[in-house]
């Protein structure tokens, strides 16, 4: 008797041609898509992926490879665990990472339960993460997405596939090719799903936000102002409205509570070590080897680092490289060589490499 799969599909490439695989290796395939799009918004209030064309475009990729096709009811469960949680983390002065939680609290929660309630004994998706000897395990180097899969329960790993996993996007969209996909050419969505234009738009429709001081962190003094210290995020270089005689600063520090946002020299951005909450490890703690590798946002890389506390839930990470802008609401995540091991969030960044003995504003990065 075949497995059956419940086949995540976003009406893109990639879920589509894993779809497509899954029924040519002989699995039941169960097509089914998340709608998260409210009624009381435009069509186009949500990204291509997860847009009501996109579930058209994945019904029509369901006919043509053979199989059922269901639009899934999620709308109040992607607001109360996603949106919610994203605009509370701006508001107070976090930069979260809706990705990590969508695929945490929904697609390997929730989408995970229907797939038992109907029946089927994996869940799959389109990432590009391979899932090999119980673990997780990096793709394609170019497309690798395990930075998001850290809060997976380590239960529900064997019952998640990654068809494309072990493939380059050109080789996936050559698949769709043959398999006469209409989603062959589709471009890949870049923006988060539920922001249409600017985010900071966005954010001034749900967050009240009042102008405040630019502190600079070397002389304690006002250079400027800011329109909201919720709208900006640590690492930040542009948009802080100063004159081009003011010395090159980034933002050091989102303080909500004060409405102050702290500037300072790029050295000022340079962490050598964070603390982590809502830790989720795939391995034993005790299989967590004396130096690993850690990666602090999506598009860096992996460094090399140690842990050197651990309580349920909490972790303190002692980075052996420098790394800029380690930014509270974003995700720690744990590797050893191309296994992932687990992560975390962010809640702060610790030990600070700037030279602060001489200057007089410490008090500012407490």
């Amino acid at each position: 008797m075949s497995k059956r799969v419940l086949a995540a599909m976003s009406g893109g490439v990639d879920s589509s041609v894993s779809a497509a695989l899954l029924k040519a290796q002989g699995y039941e395939v169960i097509g089914a898509m998340m709608r998260f799009w409210p009624d009381n918004k435009q069509d186009d209030c949500f990204e291509t992926c997860c847009s009501p064309d996109a579930a058209y475009e994945a019904r029509r990729v369901a006919d043509i490879i053979g199989i059922p096709f269901y639009l899934l009811d999620y709308r109040e469960e992607f607001q109360a665990k996603i949106i919610d949680p994203f605009i509370a983390g701006y508001q107070a002065g976090q930069t979260p990472n809706p990705c990590v939680n969508c695929n945490t609290r929904v697609k390997f929660d929730s989408l995970l339960k229907k797939a038992r309630m109907l029946g089927c004994d994996y869940v799959a998706t389109g990432h590009y993460v391979i899932n090999r000897d119980g673990g997780l395990y990096r793709g394609d180097p170019k497309k690798d997405q395990t930075y998001f899969l850290w809060g997976t329960p380590k239960e529900a790993i064997p019952h998640m596939l990654f068809p494309v996993g072990h493939l380059e996007k050109p080789q996936v969209r050559a698949l769709a090719e043959e398999f006469g996909l209409p989603t062959a050419k589709k471009p890949e969505s870049q923006n988060i799903c539920f922001v249409q234009g600017d985010l900071k738009d966005f954010l001034a429709g749900h967050i009240v936000a009042r102008p405040g001081p630019l502190i600079d962190l070397e002389t304690g003094q006002q250079i400027g102002e800011h329109s909201g210290a919720q709208f900006y995020t640590v690492g930040q270089k542009k948009g802080l409205g100063l004159w081009k005689s003011h010395l090159e600063r980034y933002v050091v520090q989102v303080n909500t509570a004060t409405n102050e946002v702290i500037v300072g020299p790029r050295e000022a951005c340079l962490w050598g070590g964070l603390e982590a909450r809502e830790v989720n490890l795939l391995v034993e703690p005790a299989d967590l080897p004396a130096q690993l590798e850690v990666q602090v946002r999506y598009r860096t890389r992996a460094v090399a680092a140690s842990v050197q506390e651990m309580s349920p839930g909490r972790m303190t990470i002692r980075l052996l490289e420098p790394q800029f802008a380690v930014t509270p609401g974003q995700s720690v995540v744990l590797y050893q060589g191309d296994r992932l091991l687990g992560g975390g969030f962010i809640e702060k960044p610790l030990y600070n490499l700037w030279n602060q003995t001489s200057h007089q504003c410490l008090q500012h990065l407490g």
